[in-house]
């Protein structure tokens, strides 16, 4: 069982930025990691995602703006956001998937929060 804590959401204004972190309780080598996110009323859906050799792809929405990364020694992933836009709100969710097994898990979510 690996445990992921998101953190670094909050509120800002339009054309700002945040960084959020995924920490993992356990190594995530063998994991390929993603960030998605859930507005109110819509579905949840996938942001970024990395693999376990570094091979990312972007929701069209967020490509140009944001950039997801990892460190392996440090067990976390981030997610770089630029350029935020009112759209961009939502709860921020970190996502790992053994890739081998296709064993999933979740964090609990960070609010990610852009006024106009």
């Amino acid at each position: 069982q690996v445990q992921l804590v998101e953190s670094g959401g909050g509120l800002v204004q339009a054309g700002g930025s945040l960084r959020l972190s995924c920490a993992a309780s356990g190594s995530i080598f063998r994991f390929a990691m993603g960030w998605y996110r859930q507005a109110p009323g819509k579905q949840r859906e996938l942001v970024a995602a990395i693999t376990s050799v570094g091979t990312t792809n972007y929701a069209d929405s967020v490509k140009g703006r944001f950039t997801i990364s990892r460190d392996n020694a440090k067990n976390t992933v981030y997610l770089q956001m630029n350029s935020l836009e009112p759209e961009d709100t939502a709860v921020y969710y970190c996502n790992g998937v053994v890739q081998r097994t296709g064993e999933r898990y979740w964090g609990q979510g960070t609010q990610v929060t852009v006024s106009s």
